[in-house]
């Protein structure tokens, strides 16, 4: 056996280290600016402790303090931090999980009191109190019997059935100081990482989500390697707390939920016209690409379900039903469906590439205790489409999805300058021959370097049946949203005997490329809503002007230039109430309508309108021709 390991470095490079050596020793070896930099290590996609010793070669990166993944890491330091601040001021407590998050951090706990708001203060002290102690993150493994009498042992209740759930044998635990967790880590060396902390919230829960389970209470906080970033964070917060989609969307009449449905989107006639805008958009570039457009069932056979490989791997997120003895199961994925439609007929060469689109409502189950808002629900419709290819076809195909991703983002108002990409390789749990996902992964990277984008590896985190890029958007506000995939699957045309006849006369297997643009589009919509705080662009907003006479003199004027507008094409309303026009002009600025059209005797005599802009932008008197050229050419541009 060897006694040295071969780590292949992001730029290709191929280190050899002795075995036994750890990420903290890899980054010294390169240099002392990164030794003071690192947090851990990446090992073919799985993050090491900085002080943990690597146990093979592969591929691999350092974390730095400036990467993102390292405030997962540090996050969930925190979140020990917590427990072990909670246990010091209440002792008793019995421990539920607790992971960082993509804002922080949480710990759910069954206290024998309650807590209440007023106790944060006391806790978020004392887990600085600790923090100053250095207290190091110790790693320890046990075997599974062993793991129970010492979960027993500390009183850990709630977490003893759990290990009976991990797969591996060895039972990794932290200990730092007097606390002990189990946990697969990783972790920063020692308390004095965390270098600012915030307690934000205190809730209920329930024992992994389940409504059935166990009431607990969930604490919520975040932490950062230093205040300034914390402080930075918490500015974030507040303006995210003003751009909260739930709150504009029922101030603007957009949507609303119901405990009827948890976990469904009410579309409100405002709200349709924003769904209905953005999808003909889409289907405006998917006709000029060659698309065709079909429609499949909600409720198939679980035998589909089987075949496509989704019962082996997504069947806990999926609803059943029986009918006439048969069973079926509510759709969570577009794919199988579409399979089914291209295997109706035979097909030829010349018909490849068949590009697919289907707007397609699914549902998946997703535990009531994250459901948010239109964020994160368990219904809603993906923009896919689903394309058949030879492998000879593939890399153009995903270049031309990457061209209309970034064609609908940049009409949508995002900063592609800012978008972060990554091709989402290989998983341990996956199907299909190695020869496919090399070439699979290879078709994703040649395509976007095609198309001029930069591009990070998310090593172990494409899905089941193939790798997949992801598109990660940057709001006004410096949050990130995945928004977009585009994925390679050899697999299934496999699973569902999919042919085409080729030139030489045999037959083939083709590719299946999965892409959706907007993705999910009521999660789509809540981005678009907290991006823009509600104020869309002309061509998109739900109501696009709104029309003010001053005194009731002026209504019937205002009732016909409304309807000239309207018959021009443009989504206009009017505002006949009888306040005075500055209160119709605030009004109408708080649901941010894109242009107030004052008008007056002067006006109406005119034929004119006084147009305004929701930013207080005046732009005085013009004929109502003149503003709709003005209206048409920016809708026109998408601006």
């Amino acid at each position: 056996m060897s006694s040295l390991l071969d780590l292949v470095l992001p730029d290709g490079t191929v280190r050899k280290v002795p075995v036994g050596t750890t990420t903290a020793d890899v980054a010294k070896g390169i240099g002392p600016g990164l030794a003071k930099a690192a947090v851990a290590g990446v090992l073919d996609g799985q993050v090491y402790d900085l002080h943990r010793a690597l146990p093979h070669g592969g591929s691999f990166r350092i974390l730095r303090r400036q990467d993102k993944e390292s405030l997962e890491v540090l996050r969930h330091s925190a979140a020990h931090l917590l427990a072990m601040a909670v246990l010091d001021l209440h002792p008793g407590t019995d421990l539920g999980f607790g992971p960082a998050t993509e804002d922080g951090f949480y710990y759910d706990f069954r206290p024998a009191q309650p807590f209440q708001e007023a106790d944060l203060p006391r806790i978020e002290a004392r887990m600085r109190e600790i923090a100053r102690e250095a207290r190091p993150y110790a790693r320890t493994e046990c075997g599974k019997d062993a793991a129970k009498a010492r979960l027993q042992r500390v009183g850990y209740a709630l977490k003893l059935p759990h290990v009976d759930e991990i797969p591996e044998e060895a039972i990794s635990f932290y200990d730092s100081g007097g606390f002990t967790d189990m946990c697969e880590g990783p972790h920063v060396p020692d308390t004095s990482w965390i270098g600012a902390v915030k307690l934000l919230s205190v809730s209920g829960t329930h024992w992994r989500g389940d409504v059935n389970g166990v009431p607990m209470q969930r604490i919520r906080g975040t932490a950062f390697f230093t205040q300034e970033d914390l402080d930075a964070h918490l500015k974030r917060v507040e303006e995210a707390k003003l751009r909260d989609h739930r709150r504009i969307g029922r101030e603007m009449d957009l949507f609303s939920f119901h405990e009827e449905a948890p976990g469904a989107v009410f579309w409100h006639p405002k709200g349709m016209v924003l769904w209905n805008t953005l999808t003909e958009f889409v289907r405006t570039e998917l006709r000029r690409r060659g698309y065709g457009e079909v429609g499949t069932p909600m409720v198939l056979s679980d035998e589909l379900w089987k075949k496509s490989g989704h019962w082996d791997h997504y069947k806990d997120n999926m609803y059943f039903m029986e009918v006439d003895e048969r069973s079926y199961a509510v759709r969570p994925m577009n794919c199988p469906g579409c399979c089914l439609v291209f295997g109706t007929t035979p097909k030829s060469y010349k018909e490849l590439p068949m590009r697919l689109a289907e707007f397609g409502r699914v549902y998946r189950h997703e535990l009531s205790g994250v459901l948010h808002g239109a964020m994160r629900v368990r219904t809603f419709t993906q923009d896919d489409a689903h394309i058949f290819c030879d492998v000879e076809q593939m890399q153009d195909e995903i270049a031309d999805m990457i061209d209309m991703w970034k064609v609908v983002y940049r009409a949508l108002g995002y900063d592609l300058a800012g978008v972060a990409v990554k091709v989402a390789t290989r998983p341990k749990d996956r199907m299909g021959a190695e020869a496919n996902w090399d070439r699979a992964e290879r078709a994703l990277m040649d395509a976007l370097r095609s198309q001029g984008l930069a591009f990070g590896i998310a090593a172990g985190e494409g899905a089941f049946y193939g790798p997949k890029i992801e598109f990660h958007v940057t709001d006004c506000i410096g949050r990130t949203w995945q928004c977009g995939t585009v994925q390679v699957d050899f697999s299934m045309p496999e699973r569902f005997g999919l042919e085409f006849t080729g030139k030489d006369g045999n037959r083939h297997t083709p590719v299946m490329l999965h892409r959706a643009i907007l993705g999910s589009m009521e999660r789509q919509v809540a981005v678009l809503i907290e991006h823009h705080a509600g104020k869309f662009p002309l061509w998109l907003a739900p109501v696009q002007a709104r029309v003010l006479p001053i005194t009731e003199a002026q209504n019937d004027y205002a009732t016909r230039v409304a309807a000239t507008l309207a018959e021009a094409g443009l989504r206009v309303e009017t505002d006949l109430g009888s306040d005075k026009v500055g209160s119709k002009i605030r009004q109408a600025t708080l649901e941010r309508i894109p242009f107030m059209l004052v008008v007056g005797a002067r006006e109406a005599e005119a034929g004119a309108v006084s147009v305004r802009e929701r930013t207080g932008q005046d732009h005085g008197v013009m004929p109502v021709a003149g503003f709709l050229d003005k209206a048409r050419a920016r809708i026109a541009e998408r601006t």
